[in-house]
């Protein structure tokens, strides 16, 4: 898998995180599926949430 890839995964997972959170209230249940897409693909790096940030920000 190259870098790029590895990048655009764990981007996704901030991203998908962030719309879990923000759409908590208006749709628990979609927020929940985000949650766990976002888990899935940080697993699959095996990073943290906060690694996946420091990764893309070097």
């Amino acid at each position: 898998m190259s870098a790029a890839h590895r990048d655009d995964d764990l981007l996704i997972a901030i991203a998908l995180t962030h719309f879990s959170v923000q759409f908590e209230d208006a749709d628990p249940e979609l927020a929940n599926y985000a949650w766990q897409l976002a888990a899935d693909r940080l697993l699959e790096h095996n990073v943290s949430p906060a690694e996946a940030v420091d990764v893309l920000n070097d």
